[in-house]
């Protein structure tokens, strides 16, 4: 069994896949995946996300803003509000991404600062956002201890240098469906390096869809193709790979198997 360690459950285009929420999910069920965090990304659309999950016991919840989205100071308050939510396993995601405008930077750091300050209060784990921002992101986690809570840099496509801090800081590395694609042949160099009781899997769908459905709307079910993709770059059995980034995940996010659903460890 796998899991999809960060999906948009709520911004999947279902006109589009013609078909709803339950068939999706079972779509990836039957491809063996067992479990789906589905990753917030505004905290004005939490409660509509929640509502999106409401009912599936192999869904767990994050809660946070993604620096993309974050126009205006980040309303901590709220934050640490939402993020005592029972389903809420993770505060994220956040981080910064200075691939776009430099507008934003300010705002981006401020954000990701105090969203590290709200899980290491509520003690849950980080998803962190980086993109052309390796020093600030290192330097921003090191000020603010998120060696404390810990967390994964999620759809990761730095270095190894990076990779390798943040692992060091008790922080996990998951990989998407970009190593899949022709050109990563430097994240796929750093793919094999990292340690295996440190990797997690991910789509991040509806986005960056891995091939062979590059063109098509990602979904979770897709999180296999990853897994098998990794495995044959590590050289590795494909049910090893399951076995330890499922293991990862469940005790990354404090999460314990249980009835084919999920209960908090």
């Amino acid at each position: 069994m796998i899991v999809d360690s960060h999906c948009h459950l709520d911004r999947l285009e279902f006109a589009k896949l013609k078909s709803e929420l339950p068939e999706i999910l079972q779509n990836a069920r039957d491809k063996q995946v067992e479990h789906f965090l589905c990753v917030s990304v505004t905290l004005e659309q939490f409660p509509d996300m929640l509502k999106v999950i409401e009912g599936f016991s192999d869904v767990s919840a994050s809660c946070g803003v993604h620096p993309l989205n974050q126009d205006d100071a980040l309303d901590k308050s709220l934050l640490l509000d939402l993020g005592k939510h029972e389903r809420v396993v993770a505060i994220g995601e956040t981080g910064l991404d200075y691939y776009y405008s430099k507008d934003t930077h300010k705002v981006q750091q401020d954000s990701f600062a105090g969203h590290i300050d709200v899980a290491n209060e509520l003690n849950k784990p980080l998803i962190i956002h980086t993109r052309d921002a390796k020093k600030d992101t290192l330097d921003i986690m090191r000020a603010h201890n998120a060696d404390k809570c810990g967390g994964v840099l999620h759809c990761f496509t730095e270095d190894w240098d990076m990779a390798k801090k943040a692992i060091d800081m008790g922080f996990y590395i998951s990989i998407s469906g970009i190593v899949t694609f022709k050109n990563a042949v430097e994240l796929q160099e750093v793919v094999k390096q990292i340690p295996l009781d440190r990797l997690l899997i991910e789509t991040d769908s509806p986005y960056l869809a891995p091939v062979p459905h590059r063109g098509k709307t990602n979904q979770p079910a897709y999180v296999q193709d990853v897994a098998y993709f990794i495995s044959d770059l590590r050289g590795i059995s494909y049910k090893e790979l399951a076995t330890a980034t499922t293991n990862n995940f469940y005790q990354l996010f404090s999460l314990a198997k249980r009835n084919n659903g999920i209960t908090t460890g």
